[in-house]
């Protein structure tokens, strides 16, 4: 299925002289031309409101700067919330996000009393065997939909001294976790451009050979949370973070994914994410503030990353 052009092709292998069945294919072309009507069409019922006003997250960010100038911190990832009410079913939501912003991680939830579902673009951590990976995503530009004026800004992205700053901060900050309990780390690839949907973003591969004998969960925990949402040193970042935000982050931020019997993890950062609950619908985005951070710089990295949730919600409305 190819949720970016609403294709979906479908195969049935035949082996040696075996015969064709036409009856199955007809009978899936019925049923996919059948009118469908949902149930639960989705409508929003407000406006979108926020945990902090613009002038408010502007007091944060110089905050945070004042605490990158006096050497807390390298880097800071305060985030902001927001929130809207709805009706209907919120799986349309997630329809929309598909197409939208097609991701690595595309995933819905259900548990009955709330819904998590998301389209994450950045993996937490992936162990298979002995082997372990962070990508860290540090670096933001918008995305204008030309092809040559992103292919532009993708090298005024990776020419930016202050992306270019931040990026170098989270990739060590991702060999500091992987050595606590890998032999080897590496640096496999180093600020590649990938490109999303709204945004381009400069994005690392860091690996680590696990130490004989290290149970995959205690990697998780050294990993745990992202460099790129949290900042730099860690245990410092998230305590100015905690003082300063004004509610719980809940799921954003956190990890989705799995993990089997052999130890093997494949997880997503929860970001570019919803979690709705009694009809309301709650997101989140933050971003990477240093000592060099233009204060109006990063309010609109919050605009940028919240895009693709933005416009699913549109295009909810539309199915």
């Amino acid at each position: 299925i190819n949720h970016f052009k609403d294709e979906m092709s479908i195969y049935e292998h035949q082996y040696g002289e075996e015969k064709v069945e036409t009856k199955p294919f007809e009978k899936l072309d019925f049923l996919m031309n059948m009118p469908h009507y949902s149930t639960k069409p989705f409508k929003l019922t407000s406006e979108e409101i926020t945990n902090y006003t613009d002038d408010e997250m502007r007091v944060i960010i110089n905050e945070c700067i004042k605490h990158c100038l006096r050497g807390d911190v390298f880097q800071i990832v305060p985030s902001r919330r927001f929130s809207r009410t709805f009706e209907g079913d919120d799986f349309q939501i997630y329809r929309a996000l598909r197409s939208v912003n097609p991701s690595p991680y595309m995933f819905y939830f259900d548990y009955e009393k709330y819904h998590i579902f998301g389209a994450s673009p950045e993996k937490q951590i992936a162990i298979k065997g002995n082997m372990a990976e962070i990508h860290p995503i540090a670096g933001t530009f918008r995305r204008t939909g030309d092809d040559e004026k992103d292919a532009e800004l993708a090298r005024e992205l990776l020419a930016d001294p202050k992306e270019s700053a931040e990026h170098v901060m989270l990739v060590d900050l991702a060999r500091n976790d992987l050595s606590r309990s890998s032999d080897v780390v590496k640096v496999e690839t180093f600020k590649e451009v990938q490109f999303y949907s709204h945004v381009i973003h400069l994005v690392s591969k860091v690996t680590g050979k696990m130490t004989s004998g290290v149970n995959p969960l205690q990697l998780v925990a050294d990993t745990f949370p992202a460099g790129t949402l949290s900042g730099s040193p860690k245990h410092n970042a998230m305590s100015i973070i905690n003082r300063l935000e004004n509610v719980n982050r809940h799921i954003y931020g956190g990890a989705i994914g799995y993990m089997d019997f052999n130890g093997n993890f494949n997880h997503a950062i929860a970001i570019r994410t919803f979690m709705s609950k009694n009809n309301t619908l709650f997101y989140q985005a933050g971003m990477g503030v240093v000592a060099k951070s233009v204060v109006e710089t990063e309010m609109a990295e919050i605009k940028l990353k919240l895009g693709a949730l933005r416009k699913a919600l549109e295009v909810a409305v539309e199915i």
